[in-house]
């Protein structure tokens, strides 16, 4: 969709984004879907069960953000196995004090849900390391509960603010729907071995990812919420699809995002700016998580830089500039096989 013909508010998100006909809604919306059953899709983009098998992935990725701590926790289903990792960085010290990674065996690992709402549970047990993210339906919540050698998550946060739902085809796949979730109020613990950390009035969001992608992906990724502003941009397999800015309430659509950055320095200032003249910031990287994996049949080279953003964003070519000072949130440099 050409920029000029993007809407200044996003439709309504589908209840379901495949049809009895197996026709499949996309686009950018605000709201929620159902169940995501890749299954159930028509031609042209329909794939053989075996197809599906290896190439859909998965994952639900949370981040919390306090004036100590930024921890992020993530749980990946890429179908023939799975993974997890978790991390604390500490804000004050500037580097990570506790973290994990793990990974699943075929069948058995991660379970994420076909949706990210309405009572779904993501879950992964492997190796003493146990993380639990579910959706309170009762009392409008995410569960967040995490249990690991060294720290230990305690957190809840709001089922509140626009959800952006961004559908459409991924180059070398098929088809891809993410939701992404604006900054939402966060009360809770975080537990590092005997000492122990308030969560409360910190900020949660939200990266639900379900799709059948190419079994080489690579992407760069941006994002970081307050609870009146935050943004989230990526740039490579999915195009301009989930790029948004969350102002006033709102979700605006924006851009293509280029991000301006040393590969082999990832710490040096990143430039990220969008095409459409909505979104213009300097990343200050403070700390980073690096890992490399190399499992023979699948491999990921990843780095996630955690910092602050400053700059500016719009709501619209003519509307005035909002100063983005010291939002804490990261950047992603990611390239898989799998």
């Amino acid at each position: 969709m050409p920029l000029s013909a993007l809407p200044l508010v996003l439709p309504i998100a589908p209840a379901t984004l495949i049809d009895a006909q197996g026709q499949l809604t996309m686009g950018r919306f605000c709201g929620q879907t159902g169940d995501i059953d890749w299954a159930r899709l028509g031609p042209p983009l329909a794939r053989s069960a075996w197809w599906r098998h290896f190439h859909h992935k998965c994952w639900q990725y949370v981040a919390l953000a306090t004036d100590e701590f930024f921890c992020a926790v993530a749980m990946v289903d890429v179908g023939w196995t799975s993974t997890a990792f978790a991390y604390v960085f500490d804000r004050r010290q500037a580097r990570v004090v506790a973290e994990f990674s793990q990974d699943g065996l075929p069948g058995f690992g991660a379970r994420v849900a076909a949706r990210c709402g309405a009572g779904a549970c993501h879950h992964f047990h492997v190796g003493g390391h146990h993380i639990e993210c579910l959706h309170v339906v009762s009392r409008a919540c995410y569960e967040l509960r995490l249990r690991s050698k060294g720290f230990e998550i305690d957190a809840e946060f709001a089922d509140v603010g626009p959800l952006l739902l961004a559908v459409g085809p991924v180059a070398g796949g098929a088809v891809h729907a993410t939701q992404k979730s604006s900054g939402l109020a966060l009360r809770g613990e975080l537990r590092l071995g005997s000492s122990r950390h308030s969560l409360n009035s910190g900020v949660a969001s939200f990266d639900y990812s379900n799709g059948l992608l190419a079994r080489e992906t690579a992407w760069r990724w941006a994002s970081a919420h307050s609870l009146a502003i935050g943004f989230n941009l990526q740039a490579g397999y999915f195009g301009d699809q989930e790029n948004a800015l969350w102002l006033h309430g709102q979700i605006i659509p924006l851009g293509h995002a280029v991000f301006e950055f040393d590969p082999e320095n990832p710490m040096a200032p990143w430039h990220i700016h969008t095409t459409d003249g909505l979104l213009d910031l300097e990343f200050i990287a403070q700390g980073l998580r690096r890992e490399d994996k190399d499992l023979w049949v699948a491999a990921s080279r990843y780095v996630q830089p955690i910092g602050v953003f400053n700059g500016w964003v719009k709501a619209g070519p003519d509307a005035p500039r909002h100063v983005i000072q010291g939002l804490v949130g990261v950047t992603e440099d990611h390239q898989s096989r799998w």
